[in-house]
């Protein structure tokens, strides 16, 4: 996963906001975006809680998507951005 500068985040274009779901639907909105996508496309999914921000990941990665950065946005509301890249 690459370092992140933090004031970098924000002008990460947001494909898919989960912020308002709750597990398991994180992820299987995530997976849907996912299947609509050729191979190598590049998306950013914005999170928020402890839940999504360890299974979203993890379980990508274990998928075969590779997850290139996940950083805090600066506003105090705590989401994240989460960029992955489909698996080819």
């Amino acid at each position: 996963m690459q370092e992140i500068i933090a004031d970098a985040v924000e002008s990460w274009p947001v494909d898919l906001d989960i912020t308002k779901e709750t597990c398991p639907m994180t992820f299987v909105r995530v997976r849907l975006l996912l299947d609509r996508l050729a191979p190598g496309a590049e998306v950013c999914v914005r999170l928020a809680g402890r839940e999504p921000l360890e299974n979203v990941p993890r379980t990508l990665r274990q998928q075969g998507h590779a997850v290139l950065a996940l950083a805090q946005e600066a506003a105090q509301d705590g989401a994240w951005r989460l960029r992955v890249r489909k698996k080819s």
